[in-house]
């Protein structure tokens, strides 16, 4: 059931959390979100704004709305670090943007599908389906989640992540010989 998009950083974690328990799809993650963010960008590069004497495109535009939502949800150091890692695919993504047609295409599509595989096969070993599913704010938490968890191996935010554990329960790794034990 999805409810307001503008809970807290914390609330948002703690829901994307629960879908996301076994280790192994925490992993896929890192990998499959920001291939997902870079094609995106990549994808939205080559739709050129004008606004007044403001020339940029689409995926800066989609970039800069979505930095307001993080850094408007109570958090700002993990607003901050998802904004500046969106930021750092963005940047990434304007090269093959500016290739020619197949190659935009090829890396944009390519990218995007290969970054949902990989969401799937870590859903897969999560036994769930992902959180977007009930809940479309789950396509922005996403990457605020990777992001989160990064921190939280480098030593930030253990308030925040045993909080999360609290509601959302530990991580583990999913017997998929024995699913429902």
């Amino acid at each position: 059931m999805a409810t307001s998009p503008f809970r807290p950083a914390l609330d948002l974690m703690v829901q994307y959390a629960e879908y996301h328990r076994d280790r192994r799809n925490i992993l896929t993650h890192f990998v499959g979100i920001p291939l997902i963010v870079f094609s995106i960008g990549v994808l939205l590069a080559r739709v050129h704004i004008h606004l007044g004497d403001l020339q940029t495109n689409a995926a800066w535009l989609v970039w800069a709305l979505s930095t307001a939502w993080y850094l408007t949800r109570g958090n700002l150091a993990l607003g901050l670090a998802t904004s500046l890692v969106n930021a750092a695919l963005m940047a990434l993504a304007e090269a093959p943007a500016s290739g020619s047609m197949a190659s935009w295409l090829a890396w944009g599509l390519g990218s995007f599908i290969v970054g949902w595989i990989i969401q799937f096969v870590g859903h897969y070993y999560e036994g769930r389906k992902p959180a977007f599913v009930d809940d479309l704010v789950g396509l922005l938490v996403g990457p605020m989640f990777v992001v989160g968890e990064a921190m939280f191996m480098l030593g930030w935010g253990g308030k925040m992540l045993a909080e999360i554990e609290r509601r959302a329960g530990p991580t583990h790794i999913r017997d998929l010989a024995h699913p429902m034990a």
